[in-house]
């Protein structure tokens, strides 16, 4: 069984620290696949032996990358879901905004979950697993923020508001169009609009 990765910045000590903001950079620009725990070792001026007894296995890092990056995507939109209190189209939309400002800081290679799900098959592997419940907490969000601002069918709204920024982020990675986060943001908001704002 993997060890369980702490998702607390807080709990790792300055050497796990090292380990998983070395393998953050190195995963994010090559990919999990491509890059061994030799590599992030060495990044991170730790020996492989402490990389093994901080995470357990290269998979836990993999799960603890995930959800570090996660967890600070999260604390972004929540922030700025904290800033526009009142219900309303604009904030849903406001997934859209937060998402432009975290790709200008942390992006270049579009979502890191994306990203992670499409170097494994298996869908009980414990990355696709993790991916499965970033989106899901995603969609779940998009869903009560719908809902909280009256729109029609919340369900399928944060459904298709969903795809909107997975594209969105996609088509960033890969550099498809000027601006394919503001083009998700207008098309969310035609979205919403249709279902009663």
């Amino acid at each position: 069984m993997t060890a369980q990765p702490s998702t607390e910045r807080g709990d790792l000590t300055p050497a796990a620290r090292r380990v998983l903001e070395a393998a953050s950079r190195l995963f994010y620009a090559r990919g999990m696949h491509a890059v061994g725990v030799d590599a992030i070792a060495a990044e991170a001026g730790v020996t492989k032996k402490t990389l093994y007894d901080r995470f357990g296995s290269k998979e836990a890092l993999e799960v603890a990358y995930l959800r570090d990056r996660d967890a600070r995507w999260e604390a972004l939109w929540r922030d700025r879901l904290a800033a526009r209190p009142e219900p309303g189209v604009e904030r849903v939309l406001v997934v859209f905004d937060a998402v432009a400002d975290w790709m200008d800081a942390h992006g270049g290679r579009g979502c890191a979950a994306i990203n992670a799900r499409a170097e494994f098959d298996d869908p009980r592997h414990p990355v696709a697993v993790e991916v499965a419940r970033q989106k899901a907490w995603v969609r779940d969000l998009l869903r009560d923020e719908c809902a909280a601002a009256g729109l029609a069918r919340p369900g399928d709204l944060a459904d298709a508001l969903a795809l909107l920024y997975d594209g969105a982020l996609a088509a960033s990675g890969v550099g498809a169009g000027a601006d394919p986060v503001g083009t998700a943001r207008r098309a969310a908001r035609d979205l919403c609009v249709a279902h009663g704002a």
